[in-house]
């Protein structure tokens, strides 16, 4: 547990936030199967990350890690050049959906079996939303239990490409999809109702892959054909802007406030936090702007008055993983906050609907929760002490323990974080880089 006093003192200076977890997972997977080496910049020592690391070395791949240095480079062993773990040993990808939804797709054309496992949280997620598509490939994958959640059974086998209408806009499940379409005969295309993050396509045209994107009335389209093999290449990981969310949120609420956060990725498929936050009244300011394969900036957050905003729709795929810190900001806002069209938050590290509910109500705001998102009445400086300190139940869910350790800066009293070791998964040392300011 830990315990989080009342901010009394601006937060001030820069830091850098670790690198983007989406693209350090597909640089790991998209240089293992590629030929030559690969290397890495930027890439984050995150437990999740460190889950795909481990799958590949189970599978053949030599990957050196400087963890320090967040260097890493992978010894691609080809298309065809994976081999199958030796049994009876798993590959447990712990608590990371990423690494067992976009390996998955990987596995499905190896010509060996597979089976994937992972903790509690990632028995209990759902996998139908992979093996639907890949089995429609004619891949063979078998919940072990029954239940369309990991462990996964799956027996490599031969593919071809199909055209799949994804009822989500998901990142995992777009990049399954093509992951193993670059294995498959002929062409397979996913077509999302709105745009989902967009690092797979990125990083597989940088490798050598043939890429398709385009929108038109039928929705989001992203299509790929049979691929020989892939080339190694240097891959710089910008900051997570997910991580990043959490020192926008407390700039934005502590007031004298300033910070400079370095490096950060803007790419607009995950960018939806800054314009949330702009539209709430958040002071962000983009300086440095770099565009290599993925865009970056770096960010000044300065202290503002916030106002309640309705979202929804096509903008939150942008912005999922970051619904947590923006729901504390909306507590401390004047004004009510509807969020709409997230049913996603249910099938994450925990219940997001609930855990952020009962956490905010547990700090004295009033929340409304519903089925596919949440409504909070915001409390607003002149309440004095925004909220109240409280025990947070995280549920073991990294990115609740993060936002809820920023609204305990703004609460009256002392909060405690029951499980803070649990931000590890993403960010390590976020605890450090939010006391150093």
């Amino acid at each position: 547990m830990k315990t989080i006093e009342s901010r009394t003192s601006p937060l001030r200076g820069e830091l850098t936030v670790p690198g983007d977890k989406s693209i350090s997972h597909r640089a790991v997977m998209f240089g293992s199967i590629a030929r030559g080496n690969t290397e890495v910049t930027g890439f984050l020592p995150g437990a999740d990350c460190l889950s795909t690391v481990d799958c590949f070395r189970r599978l053949g791949v030599e990957i050196d890690t400087d963890i320090g240095s967040g260097r890493v480079t992978v010894r691609g062993k080809g298309m065809r050049g994976l081999c199958p773990a030796s049994a009876p040993v798993s590959l447990y990808t712990g608590n990371s959906g990423t690494t067992t939804r976009i390996m998955s797709g990987i596995l499905a054309p190896q010509s060996f079996t597979s089976l994937i496992s992972g903790d509690e949280s990632i028995s209990s997620r759902p996998m139908r939303r992979v093996i639907l598509p890949l089995t429609l490939m004619g891949a063979s994958i078998t919940s072990i239990h029954g239940n369309d959640c990991a462990p996964l059974r799956i027996e490599g086998r031969g593919l071809h490409g199909i055209t799949y209408r994804s009822p989500v806009a998901s990142a995992q499940v777009k990049s399954s999809i093509l992951c193993a379409g670059l294995y498959a005969d002929g062409a397979t295309e996913v077509i999302e109702p709105s745009l989902s993050r967009d690092h797979t396509e990125r990083m597989l045209r940088s490798f050598g892959a043939k890429i398709e994107s385009f929108e038109d009335k039928d929705g989001w389209h992203a299509r790929t054909f049979s691929c020989p093999e892939l080339s190694a290449r240097r891959v710089t990981v910008p900051g997570d802007i997910s991580s990043a969310a959490y020192f926008i949120a407390a700039a934005s609420l502590i007031p004298g406030s300033e910070i400079l956060i370095r490096n950060v990725g803007i790419n607009p498929t995950r960018a939806g936090i800054i314009d949330v936050a702009v539209r709430m009244g958040a002071d962000i300011t983009m300086l440095n702007i770099r565009n290599d394969s993925e865009p970056s900036a770096d960010l000044l957050v300065r202290h503002a008055p916030l106002h309640g905003v309705t979202f929804g729709g096509s903008v939150i795929p942008t912005l999922i993983d970051e619904i947590p810190a923006i729901a504390v900001m909306a507590a401390a806002a004047e004004g009510t906050t509807c969020i709409r069209d997230a049913a996603e938050l249910k099938v994450k590290e925990t219940d997001r609907i609930t855990t952020i509910s009962e956490n905010l109500t547990a700090m004295g705001c009033t929340v409304f929760p519903n089925e596919d998102g949440l409504v909070i009445e915001g409390r607003g400086p002149e309440n004095g002490a925004v909220l109240k300190g409280a025990l947070i139940r995280t549920g073991g869910d990294h990115r609740i323990a993060m936002a809820f350790s920023v609204a305990a800066l703004i609460a009256e009293g002392q909060t405690v974080i029951d499980n803070e070791h649990c931000v590890e998964v993403s960010y390590p040392g976020f605890y450090r880089d939010l006391s150093a300011l």
